[in-house]
């Protein structure tokens, strides 16, 4: 069996769930090898938690398969 690696957020190390996983390719690029977690990626994109958290619920509703 193959396990996969846990992902890292980039900036501070933090274990990354999958929502954050999904967000940072859906908001960078699909194929990203650097993940952030809501905080830093907040940061990163001059914006809130919230309005990720915001936009990730928008794309679930949407029926984004990266949320899937």
């Amino acid at each position: 069996m193959v396990r996969k690696k846990k992902k890292q957020c980039c900036e501070c190390n933090k274990l990354l769930v999958k929502d954050e996983i999904a967000l940072s390719q859906k908001l960078l690029v699909r194929n990203v090898e650097v993940f952030y977690c809501i905080d830093c990626l907040a940061e990163y994109l001059q914006c809130t938690p919230e309005d990720l958290k915001v936009k990730i619920q928008s794309f679930k509703e949407q029926g984004c398969g990266l949320f899937l």
